[in-house]
């Protein structure tokens, strides 16, 4: 997306009754957003002075006399929109980290504001002609290559959303992504509302089977919350602890139904209705821009191209994947058959009895290795190899120097190890609480450029992990700690990002997760294992036996692990390449995974009521399988770096990656 796209700035100077959200960040690093200074009231005034001064601006370069250049159009657009960029930066942290009621009615009220006010401009006729004209006459404007590519994709791009549309067309496409920008609005404050419920035990004896470290954490999230007992919240890192090791099955039904179905109740939070409006909106965009479906118009600016080699990737994968699962449910039932269980393997027993299955065949059992899977250590653990790899140095920046938002949020910075050139500062949010959506995530709140001067980049870890209790180490799944390795991958591409111009940053959404997949694999090596994984209380390195049955048991459960992902996946296609019209979501979910041969044993891993990655924007709308996709690419660097002599960290091939 052009810069033209999300705003219009120009770099004038301070207007006097200019927002606050709008001024340049002030402090050290070259300037750090304002969070001390943040209130949730002063986001509409800001939203309002950013469209106008945006607005003015865009008609004064489209005024200028001079002649049309390369210069004064594509570097005017790459040089626009600083203000709206940190108003969004602090904006985001707010609707993804910090939501409230108050954040959530502006939400509603100004996304499809700020939505409309930029499709316009993007779409803006005048604009395109100065940019088509450069594009057609791009042989003779001698252009270096970065230019030309960064031509070749704004006009492309111009193109593909609409640009050579009639009036009439242009003016339903903003209007379809107007409500677009509802709609996703409305599904993220319901699902949001369903991750803030909880269930609460009461009884000391409906922990049994859970561990003490749990059992403390849980009872620290009851007596946050104002309760007196022990609150399973409705977010990942709580639930699947649970299910791993709760012998009460009634309460893993019941901790794995609230799960589930978030989103999926038919009540005030269900989705289902918003999904059928947001695929029908998204179609009808697609065939008034020229393309069959959503999925084949948002997949023409990926590596795949068309979805039909996405679905080919996939369905090459899914029937192994399917067949793995049932001799993983094969295991499983021998093992409650041989205890006298008396069941049949449902969904709330997967992760249970895989537990079981685990122990028996590799006795590997994951709460003994958890013990050794401190969140402080796995931090430092990254950063160790951000040296290796990266060169670089991450040191916690003196306390109360650099605002944050939240009390939890810490703050490193990054510099050269060699040189202690400053490279940026990483934000770590580590913890799960009310008002912050689910998951794991990485973000920037200033990435990195060369052509304006501006190099320092402020990038964010954010995570979901449940709070210990006080004085106690956060201890993760391997599972969890794999996540972590992963999005921090995400932050390493932030910050060794070498590019000129703000368009080409990041890579197109299907090669996006080759970093952080790639990142993962240093999780398991010797130097990784040997320096970090220490037992939290005994500080004892994790025995060699232990780390052989983890290497060991490697690919224990990936049939579990990968069908749970491809399901989404092809859901996410699926939904995409069908007709909306008249669809019921729920009903179309159920047909999709039965003639797939979904096993009934299992759930996917994003059900379509609470899709975020799908319905909260646009983000990974039809591009679920990009993590697939790249990890094509992923296998083959990690092969490179096993094929060298340093192994993965080979000096050589870390400068190369």
């Amino acid at each position: 997306m052009t810069a033209v796209a999300q705003a219009k700035d120009m770099k004038s100077g301070h207007m006097a009754s200019e927002p606050a959200l709008l001024q340049e960040w002030t402090g050290p690093y070259e300037g750090v957003p304002p969070w001390d200074k943040v209130k949730v009231a002063q986001f509409p005034a800001a939203f309002q002075a950013a469209m106008q001064a945006s607005k003015a601006e865009f008609e004064a370069m489209l005024a200028k006399p001079e002649a049309i250049t390369f210069d004064n159009t594509i570097t005017a657009s790459e040089l626009s929109g600083e203000k709206i960029g940190r108003l969004f930066s602090i904006w985001g942290v707010h609707s993804s980290n910090l939501s409230n009621p108050d954040v959530r009615k502006i939400q509603a009220e100004w996304e499809p504001k700020v939505s409309a006010f930029f499709s316009e401009l993007s779409l803006d006729a005048r604009y395109f002609q100065r940019v088509k004209y450069l594009y057609d006459q791009r042989a003779n404007l001698g252009l270096d290559a970065k230019q030309m590519r960064l031509l070749e994709r704004t006009y492309d791009g111009l193109v593909r959303n609409g640009a050579m549309l009639d009036a009439g067309k242009k003016a339903q496409v903003i209007s379809i992504e107007t409500d677009l920008a509802k709609k996703f609005s409305a599904f993220s404050e319901k699902v949001l509302a369903d991750e803030e419920t909880f269930i609460l035990i009461t009884d000391a004896a409906d922990l049994a089977g859970l561990p003490e470290s749990y059992v403390a954490a849980i009872q620290a999230a009851a007596k946050a919350k104002g309760q007196t007992g022990w609150a399973v919240v409705n977010t990942r890192s709580a639930v699947q602890p649970f299910l791993e090791n709760s012998t009460r099955r009634d309460l893993r039904e019941k901790v794995w139904r609230a799960f589930t179905m978030r989103g999926d109740n038919q009540n005030a939070n269900d989705t289902n209705d918003t999904i059928a409006e947001i695929l029908k909106l998204r179609q009808q965009r697609a065939e008034i821009l020229g393309f069959p479906t959503h999925a084949h118009y948002r997949m023409a600016d990926t590596m795949a191209k068309d979805p039909n080699k996405a679905m080919d990737l996939m369905m090459k994968v899914w029937p192994a994947a399917v067949a793995r699962v049932k001799e993983e449910v094969a295991d499983m039932q021998a093992i409650a058959d041989a205890n006298g269980d008396n069941i049949t393997i449902e969904p709330w027993d997967y992760r249970y009895y895989a537990e079981k299955v685990r122990v028996a065949k590799y006795e590997l059992n994951s709460e003994e290795v958890k013990q050794y899977l401190q969140l402080d250590k796995l931090r430092e653990a990254m950063f160790y190899v951000a040296g290796r790899l990266f060169n670089y140095k991450f040191e916690p920046v003196p306390e109360g120097s650099v605002p944050v938002f939240q009390e939890d949020v810490k703050v490193w910075e990054v510099t050269d190890l060699d040189s202690g050139a400053h490279i940026g500062l990483w934000y770590l949010d580590p913890f799960a609480r009310a008002g912050k959506r689910s998951g794991a995530w990485a973000t920037t709140y200033r990435s990195h450029t060369t052509f304006d001067g501006k190099k320092t980049v402020l990038a964010s870890n954010n995570s979901n992990f449940i709070k210990a209790a006080p004085g106690e180490a956060v201890l993760v799944s391997w599972d969890d700690a794999t996540t972590f390795f992963h999005e921090f991958g995400h932050a390493l591409h932030f910050f060794s990002s070498n590019v000129k111009y703000p368009t080409l940053n990041g890579g197109v959404r299907d090669y996006t997760e080759f970093q952080s997949q790639l990142l993962e694999r240093w999780l398991s090596t010797d130097e990784v294992i040997s320096q970090y994984l220490v037992h939290h209380e005994t500080g004892e390195v994790i025995p060699k036996a232990l780390v052989a049955k983890i290497k060991k048991a490697a690919t224990f459960n990936q049939g579990f692990g990968t069908t749970e992902y491809l399901a989404s996946a092809l859901m996410d296609m699926k939904l995409h390449l069908a007709d909306p019209e008249g669809m019921d979501v729920g009903d179309f979910e159920k047909e999709t995974l039965a003639a797939l041969d979904m096993p009934k044993e299992l759930p996917m891993r994003h059900r379509t009521p609470h899709f975020g990655h799908v319905f909260s924007g646009e983000g990974y709308a039809t591009a679920y399988y990009g993590y697939m996709w790249a990890d094509v690419l992923t296998a083959d660097a990690a092969e490179a770096f096993t094929e060298r002599k340093g192994g993965f960290y080979d000096e050589d091939m870390a400068n190369k990656l």
